[in-house]
């Protein structure tokens, strides 16, 4: 192309902001679809740990390592874990792993910052993404249509642009978790139990979760296997008897633990997916993926965020080469290789957690992780 290539970001979570960003200062000009009407629309998450080689240095590349800074949360990194009678097998308080929290909202407000404000496009559902063989794409979002040279889909777990490169889709992990929310200041025991970070109690096919967010939060996940059809089913429940279901899950396991399931605010019931790890296409011109669309995988790796912003790095780099879209299929080529290893530690990490062996498997990754 000998102008500048029109590229269009479907997604406006963290790796397509990024990628926008990235562009932005390469002197390409993306557009980026979102679907929420404003950047407060829906709650964005809980926290996330940024790695220095990763998702820190992508902030760095996007000259907002200092915004990250003033946001992030060094003190917040530690590791508790506790067996489902409460007893507490390990704490770590985490000083000095150069993994800083940050709440998800928190980041992606820094990021839509960084951005000139018509670069996201709000309110802004992308329906059909449609290639044409002389090359591009036209993107259909709100009954309109426009016509981009590029289309990067960071459109998450269910992406639309997904399908016009594989055939791949996320399947169920077996693993459902029902989140709850705290304010600290007004739950002062579940406070105590998180300590300075995150902590995990797992038993039998069961694990209680709650971390550490910022504003005096506390976001708390009680995690069980149950049947697809089931996870569906808790989805359309509501949360006296999704409590009720808990309880009879828990049942057993010390009051101050359970306590999650009784006195949070309830928020939602999130079923696990995942794509395949293994996953890869055949790169196509005009079209590529980053993040979850690329590389779904369950949130017990802590690696999501940070290779969707390693991937939005890479890629903003491709592009903005000379005949930058001959150096994408590359960019695939090393996102997928640094995905798989990621998506094989967080199936690990799931089926380890929660599984018939209870809390050992878990107290033994908490000690080798110490030791290494």
């Amino acid at each position: 192309m000998t102008t500048k290539p029109k590229i269009a970001i479907v997604g406006g979570g963290p790796g397509g902001l990024m990628l926008a960003r990235l562009l932005l200062l390469r002197g390409l000009e993306p557009i980026v679809f979102e679907r929420d009407r404003h950047a407060d629309d829906r709650p964005q998450g809980g926290s996330l740990d940024l790695h220095a080689e990763t998702g820190q240095r992508a902030m760095r590349l996007a000259g907002l390592e200092q915004e990250f800074r003033a946001a992030a949360r060094p003190e917040d990194q530690g590791d508790r874990l506790y067996d489902q009678n409460g007893v507490l097998l390990f704490d770590r308080d985490g000083a000095g792993d150069n993994r800083p929290e940050i709440d998800r909202t928190a980041l992606r407000q820094i990021l839509l910052n960084s951005l000139p404000s018509a670069t996201v496009r709000w309110t802004s559902k992308v329906d059909v993404v449609t290639p044409h063989k002389e090359g591009g794409c036209d993107v259909v979002a709100g009954g309109a249509s426009e016509r981009f040279d590029i289309v990067v889909g960071a459109d998450g777990a269910w992406s639309r642009v997904r399908p016009l490169l594989s055939d791949a889709k996320p399947l169920y992990e077996g693993v459902t978790l029902v989140e709850f929310g705290f304010d600290a200041e007004r739950h002062p025991k579940i406070d105590a139990l998180v300590g300075g970070g995150k902590m995990f109690a797992v038993g039998d096919n069961r694990v209680l979760i709650a971390q550490r967010n910022g504003h005096h939060h506390i976001r708390g996940y009680a995690g069980l296997r149950i049947p697809e059809q089931a996870a569906r089913d808790w989805m359309m429940t509501g949360p006296d008897r999704i409590r009720a279901l808990l309880r009879d899950a828990f049942a057993g396991w010390a009051s101050a633990l359970t306590d999650i399931v009784e006195s949070g605010d309830f928020i939602g019931v999130r079923p696990l997916h995942a794509l395949p790890i293994s996953h890869r296409w055949r790169s196509r011109a005009g079209i590529t993926l980053l993040g979850d669309a690329a590389h779904l995988m369950s949130p017990f790796s802590g690696e999501g965020v940070n290779l969707a912003l390693a991937d939005a790095a890479d890629l903003a780099e491709a592009l903005a080469a000379p005949k930058g879209w001959e150096r994408v299929a590359a960019y695939e080529s090393i996102m997928m290789q640094r995905a798989r290893p990621a998506a094989e530690g967080a199936a690990e990490g799931l089926n380890s957690s929660i599984s018939s062996n209870g809390v050992a498997a878990v107290l033994d990754h908490y000690r080798e992780r110490l030791a290494g």
